[in-house]
């Protein structure tokens, strides 16, 4: 496959993958990491993608910080936090193939869970920590925690505004986080600085198209998609 269309495929799971995070606040990142790793690779995909979701999170924030639930905002990112610092530390010392496929496990079981288990999951609070713990230790190795982290938001963040409004912030701050350790670990190529640039055009379309269809689009309908999605991008990692 040539590079060119490296670039293209890569370009159009970007703008499908947004359009989603912009919607559902959420799984974004989870469906663009597997097809992209077959495309890029692990380091160069968890790069860029960690620059989009800082910047169509920024804009989420922003529109809806009047929205965002301060207190379980702090209790998110304090424990996201420690769980990232672990899971970099994990990328560091365990075989990537061996995460890959744990991480594919993970997607297949989270995409399976949300089709066909109908009641949702309320967290006990002595549960909370570690669910919240495990979530960033999945963005610390993929970029994509959000999916666990879910498991605790919906029990506590009932309005989809505030849902969406409280997790964006979060994003931002382990973005910046991960942007300095994959600076110090010499992430941004030539490759990688240019596909950010020219991911730029289809980031600004998807946060327009997904700000567009989420007063408009059936939100059970759209999130079963999702699921199927999910498994099939799981799937694709064995």
């Amino acid at each position: 496959m040539s590079q060119t269309v490296v670039y293209m495929l890569f370009l159009l799971v970007i703008l499908g993958a947004n359009t989603i995070q912009t919607l559902t606040g959420f799984a974004g990142n989870m469906l663009a990491m597997p097809l992209s790793i077959r495309l890029l690779g692990v380091n160069e995909v968890k790069t860029i993608l960690n620059v989009f979701t800082m910047i169509a999170c920024i804009y989420i924030w922003w529109m809806n910080r009047e929205h965002v639930n301060v207190k379980i905002f702090t209790k998110i990112i304090i424990f996201m936090i420690m769980g990232m610092l672990i899971g970099m530390w994990l990328s560091r010392v365990v075989p990537m193939d061996f995460l890959l496929r744990m991480y594919a496990i993970l997607i297949i079981a989270i995409a399976i869970y949300k089709m066909f288990v109908k009641r949702e999951m309320h967290v006990p609070d002595y549960l909370m920590i570690f669910v919240i713990l495990m979530a960033g230790i999945i963005h610390g190795l993929f970029v994509s925690g959000g999916a666990l982290l879910v498991i605790y938001a919906v029990s506590v963040l009932k309005d989809k505004q505030e849902f969406r409004a409280t997790l964006s912030p979060v994003w931002v701050i382990l973005a910046i986080i991960l942007m300095f350790s994959h600076a110090r670990s010499g992430y941004y190529t030539n490759e990688t600085i240019l596909l950010i640039i020219l991911s730029m055009i289809p980031l600004v379309i998807s946060i327009w198209l997904g700000n567009k269809l989420f007063d408009k689009i059936n939100q059970k309908v759209f999130l079963k998609i999702t699921y199927v999605l999910l498994l099939l991008s799981g799937i694709s990692l064995l």
